[in-house]
């Protein structure tokens, strides 16, 4: 019996290998492969022309030491996250607040406010590099009529960062949709408690809206910092890291090292230090989460 057991049992692992086999084919050739490649160039001299030549830690040497702008991206790139990742979290739930309301055709305005973010990334940066030209750009027109002379935005070092964030504020649809859909699950029951109570709007937000949303806030904030570490198609399309190395992004600077320069195993060198980075600030925010982050069920507890 048990032998019988055994070999139904072989066989139920062999169908369910036979049939997940698609996938771990795809994961081993396309994923697990490439990072264990890459984890192996940094540590060599790579440029695809020539045989990888073991270097040690040289690579990630000469990036803390050597490269100037290396620290310069990585500056770049923490503007936007204390910045910019903040000012796209704000907005989607500002915007979110608003669309929770119940009036007539707020589905309409939903969609409406909800497009930008489905629109591809190129064709949006395409429209912007029109809408942010200091010359015949809509923002700067519609600043003049209102005797406000516009600045350079792209073309100038001090203004480019704040206009690519201006820009980020136009997409927040994709976060402002998840905030929508945890405010209404926010039980009705504690609103009318805490208007029993005396709280007033302000109140509400605070001690009901902002708890249970709580776990929402802190998805889009994970999912946010991942993304803003990676922040590219943008850069790429309208500014190439300029003004001055203004928007030079980490993930700019490290597409140019590779596919600019051929320096592979210097480029897979800055990926594992991103990588690094970016884990550790997840797990800063995974850390701090237990502060700030509730869930209902520990709410009744």
């Amino acid at each position: 019996m048990r032998s019988t057991e055994r070999r139904r049992n072989l066989r139920a692992l062999a169908a369910g290998l036979a049939f997940a086999s698609p996938w771990l084919i795809g994961f081993a050739i396309f994923t697990a492969y490439p990072i264990c490649a890459s984890l192996y160039y940094s540590f060599t001299r790579y440029d695809t022309l020539s045989t990888a030549h073991w270097v040690g830690l040289q690579n990630y040497m000469r990036l803390l030491t050597e490269d100037e702008l290396f620290w310069k991206s990585l500056r770049n790139t923490l503007f936007m996250v204390v910045f910019g990742l903040p000012a796209s979290l704000v907005a989607g739930l500002a915007l979110a607040l608003l669309l929770n309301m119940k009036l007539r055709g707020m589905a309409l305005y939903r969609t409406v406010f909800y497009i930008p973010s489905i629109v591809p990334t190129v064709a949006s940066a395409v429209l912007w590099m029109w809408l942010l030209n200091p010359q015949i750009g809509l923002i700067n027109r519609l600043l003049a009529l209102a005797g406000v002379q516009g600045p350079g935005w792209l073309t100038d070092p001090a203004w480019a960062k704040p206009a690519l964030i201006l820009m980020g504020l136009w997409g927040v649809g994709g976060s402002m949709i998840i905030y929508l859909a945890g405010l209404q699950d926010v039980p009705r029951e504690l609103y009318e408690a805490a208007e029993i109570d005396g709280a007033g709007g302000v109140a509400k937000f605070r001690h009901v809206t902002i708890p249970m949303l709580s776990p929402v806030i802190f998805f889009n904030l994970v999912m946010g910092l991942i993304g803003t570490f990676q922040y590219f198609t943008q850069v790429y399309v309208m500014t190439q890291g300029g003004p001055q190395d203004a928007t030079l992004f980490y993930a700019l600077h490290l597409f140019n090292r590779a596919f600019t320069d051929l320096q592979f195993g210097y480029a897979s060198a800055m990926a594992w230090i991103l990588f690094a980075i970016t884990v550790l600030a997840t797990a800063l925010v995974f850390r701090t989460s237990a502060r700030w982050v509730y869930y209902p069920g520990e709410m009744r507890q």
